[in-house]
């Protein structure tokens, strides 16, 4: 679990993120949503020690990270895994090559112990066909699968995602979240999601923190999403007329 409480940042006297308090569940899919310049970028780099926070406090699992000393610092950051908006590939490494990084990077496997946990985990992503491949060969999916597979090489406790679906079309934005949901129940992983997708909110919202101007907006499941009158829920997620639509039919059928 990552516990956040009291979180507050600012950047040159604006103050982008005001007093947030919530906790993302082991096991299930997190998501943090809301309009562009609602914060969420930023709070996701707190969350991940890219930015300070002013004040407030953020727990792994018990552990405060500002206040845990350089090596439980260092040790945490290897339980973490991150899939990028872009997917963040290196272009001159193969896909094998990119996955096995982090294992050259911070592991005490040998050459033979990294190539077994580079197929075990291509295979789990459906990739152990393309290995072999630059990213360039490979289309934008699959590259988010590799993105995927190297994030969870090292057996994280805790995978963030910034918009992993971006720049997909619909069908392979589903598949990835039904890959990210699958991977966070398997191994029990606190997966929280940068998201502005509905269909993520639809389909894995398993969590769900609104952010309005800095501040925790609503939170709730995908579920009660579609049942609440809250104004920053309804002003954003219902803003077309298509998912009014749906917001009928599901009151409708529940």
């Amino acid at each position: 679990m990552i516990k956040v409480e009291n979180l507050c940042k600012s950047f040159d006297g604006v103050e982008i993120l005001k007093n947030i308090s919530t906790c993302f569940d082991e096991g299930k899919t997190n998501l943090i949503i809301g309009s562009s310049g609602s914060g969420k970028t930023v709070f996701l780099k707190c969350m991940l020690g890219l930015y300070k926070p002013d004040s407030g406090i953020i727990t792994f699992d018990g552990l405060t990270y500002s206040e845990a000393d350089y090596e439980s610092q260092m040790t945490l950051r290897t339980k973490i895994g991150m899939v990028f908006q872009g997917s963040a590939l290196f272009d001159s490494m193969s896909v094998a090559g990119n996955v096995m990084f982090p294992l050259n990077m911070f592991s005490k496997m040998n050459k033979a112990e990294m190539k077994a946990r580079v197929d075990q985990v291509l295979e789990r992503v459906n990739l152990q066909d393309a290995q072999h491949k630059l990213p360039s060969q490979i289309s934008g999916g699959m590259q988010k699968r590799v993105a995927i597979a190297r994030s969870i090489v090292l057996n994280p406790k805790y995978l963030f995602c910034d918009e992993p679906n971006s720049g997909l079309d619909p069908k392979t934005s589903i598949m990835i979240d039904n890959l990210i949901q699958e991977i966070t129940r398997e191994y029990n992983i606190t997966t929280v999601i940068n998201s502005h997708d509905m269909n993520s909110v639809m389909e894995i919202g398993e969590k769900i923190i609104l952010l309005k101007g800095g501040k925790k907006a609503w939170e709730g499941t995908n579920k009660e999403i579609f049942k609440t009158d809250n104004k920053a829920v309804t002003d954003f997620v219902y803003s077309s007329n298509l998912m009014k639509k749906v917001r009928e039919v599901y009151r409708r059928e529940n």
